[in-house]
């Protein structure tokens, strides 16, 4: 982690004086005071004293008492320059004098300085009053037009308000721990934004037997989302899920199983799922318009993966690990045994 800025105090001011004083220079004030060779030069440079002599600035020499009161002054009116513009009448007619005269915000300070007007702003303060509603209509006699203000454009983004959301922090530790078959995450594959699809894929992973179903949907809304899992569910065994807070799973509680939500950008919560979608994308790479892979194709990446050795599973697969704790249902089990041998043919 990055050290925290600390300002300068008088004590510090002190010791640069008397530093100063004893002829020491700018390299060894920053070894003795162990700060930034760039604070203290600024230090020194801004807050000395000023002299004005026949329109030159005539600077002296660094005195600590009146450089800590510069520092103050500047610290406690810097958020009002660009406001004092606007109260002070000959200070607004002499920038946008030489605004009107194409002098940059910079120009307009610097010979406001060399004229020894009886009012001042810097070129920070000229451009916050010209960015603010008083200042924005004399933009137009910026030189660069980079300096002209843009309008943000924000993102309109609805806010997904989860009902009867229940934190992972809830989980019961017997799932936390895999102790326990039949617990899953779930999560969503969507297509490549430059594709223009809304077709994604619901993937569901059992955690602790580390086996995967996936389906395609047309599009992320809560029922197609819904619909997918609970035809998941008719053909294994699901006790729990864990999902993350997309707006796909805006209807869990419709689903009757318990349900637990990670935390907001933590993915790594339900690492075993985000691992599978990593697999699934050898398949279907980032980018795919996934409505253009058939369901054939699609159940062939599920296949191939539960029929992976598995060096957690003690290097059974996932299929194997599921047939032998019972928890794929009598109706599909069948088909899945047929699949299993077919593989090992």
């Amino acid at each position: 982690m990055g050290r925290k800025y600390k300002h300068l105090n008088q004590l510090d001011r002190d010791r640069i004086q008397a530093l100063l004083d004893n002829k020491h220079n700018q390299k060894d004030i920053v070894k003795i005071l162990k700060r930034n060779k760039g604070t203290i030069s600024r230090e020194i440079k801004r807050n000395r004293r000023k002299k004005h002599r026949s329109g030159n600035i005539i600077y002296g020499k660094y005195e600590s008492t009146v450089a800590n009161h510069k520092a103050y002054l500047k610290r406690h009116y810097a958020k009002y320059q660009g406001m004092n513009i606007e109260k002070d009448k000959l200070l607004r007619k002499y920038v946008i004098q030489g605004l009107k005269q194409h002098w940059s915000p910079d120009e307009v300070s610097g010979r406001m300085e060399k004229d020894q007007k009886t009012f001042y702003a810097s070129k920070t303060a000229i451009y916050d009053w010209l960015y603010s509603a008083y200042g924005q209509r004399y933009c137009k006699y910026l030189y660069s037009e980079r300096y002209t203000p843009k309008k943000r454009k924000k993102k309109k983004t609805k806010k997904v308000l989860i009902k009867h959301r229940i934190g992972i922090e809830l989980r019961p530790q017997v799932i936390n721990n895999n102790e326990e078959y039949g617990h899953c995450e779930a999560d969503t594959i969507v297509s490549g934004k430059k594709t223009g699809s809304k077709s994604a894929l619901t993937v569901n992973y059992q955690r602790k037997a580390k086996y995967i179903s996936i389906r395609k949907i047309s599009s992320l809304k809560p029922i197609l989302f819904n619909k997918a899992i609970l035809d998941i569910k008719k053909e294994q065994v699901i006790n729990s899920t864990t999902l993350d807070n997309g707006i796909e799973n805006q209807w869990h509680y419709k689903l009757n199983i318990p349900i637990y939500f990670c935390d907001t950008y933590a993915s790594w919560q339900k690492g075993g799922v985000e691992n599978a979608n990593k697999m699934i994308r050898r398949y279907i790479p980032k980018g795919s318009d996934i409505s253009q892979y058939s369901d054939k194709y699609v159940k062939m990446i599920e296949d191939i993966i539960n029929n992976k050795p598995r060096k957690s599973l003690g290097y059974k697969t996932p299929q194997e690990v599921m047939i032998e704790n019972n928890l794929l249902l009598d109706r599909n089990e069948s088909r899945n045994k047929k699949t299993q041998v077919a593989l090992e043919g």
